[in-house]
């Protein structure tokens, strides 16, 4: 078995796990579905291929929540391609300068290709949706006869320099990390309709997932203390 892990941020993310006609909301963080739709974006499956989904489907999938940025909603106008009409005003909601790491966990032959597709994918990778590039490449790494949870507690933080400056003070940091539920704690489970069926337009399903809050405690910044200052560094000294 092996993890492949990956780092999400960007200006803007967003990850809906239901739509109601004009409001489009977002989880708190990424859902197994958006992340396996990457991985079969970047390997170049077609959205109507529900063979070759199953697998990347069976995935275990987490997500830790490094930097869990702020919530904004934004007011959007369409018109209609062809006729010409306005189209209904809509409610859209992102999340603003967050940054996490998703694993998925698996065979090993299954993710050493996607890996590689992640490093050449056929489709540009979105956080979320379309408008929502990453800022920076999202391969943080393929982990051999490992775990989730282990390698969700190596990886180093990826919050920003400033989000990671508010908390120079401390020696470590625990992040708070939503995975996928064992066996026998289903009952202390919450479900998300996430778990990707099928991505054909036509015919679109997704299935419950149970859902499990845990943490992980990484090494944080150095605790750095600020210079003394002198200002009367800055003044010639007096000759003798």
């Amino acid at each position: 078995m092996s993890v492949l892990s990956l780092r999400l941020a960007g200006p803007l993310q967003s990850w809906g796990a239901s739509a109601r006609f004009t409001r489009r909301t977002t989880e708190s963080a990424p859902t197994k579905s958006a992340v396996i739709g990457m991985l079969a974006a970047a390997a170049g499956i077609e959205r109507s291929d529900d063979a070759s989904l199953k697998p990347l489907a069976a995935l275990r999938f987490a997500v830790r929540i490094d930097q869990p940025g702020t919530r904004t909603r934004d007011f959007q106008t369409a018109h209609h391609g062809v006729s010409g009409k306005s189209m209904p005003l809509s409610e859209r909601f992102y999340l603003a300068d967050a940054v996490f790491v998703a694993a998925v966990e698996g065979d090993t032959t299954l993710l050493s290709g996607l890996h590689a597709a992640l490093r050449n994918p056929v489709y540009a990778p979105f956080l979320g949706r379309r408008s929502c590039p990453p800022a920076q490449p999202v391969d943080l790494g393929l982990h051999h006869g490992t775990s989730l949870m282990e390698v969700l507690g190596e990886v180093p933080w990826q919050a920003s320099a400033w989000y990671r400056r508010q908390h120079r003070d401390q020696t470590d940091i625990e992040l708070t990390v939503l995975r996928e539920a064992r066996d026998n704690e289903e009952d202390f489970a919450d479900t998300l309709r996430d778990q990707p069926v099928s991505f054909a337009a036509e015919h679109r399903r997704h299935a419950l997932r149970t859902v499990v809050s845990d943490t992980v405690r990484i090494t944080g910044p150095s605790p750095s203390r600020r210079p003394q200052h002198n200002p009367f560094d800055a003044l010639p000294e007096e000759s003798a």
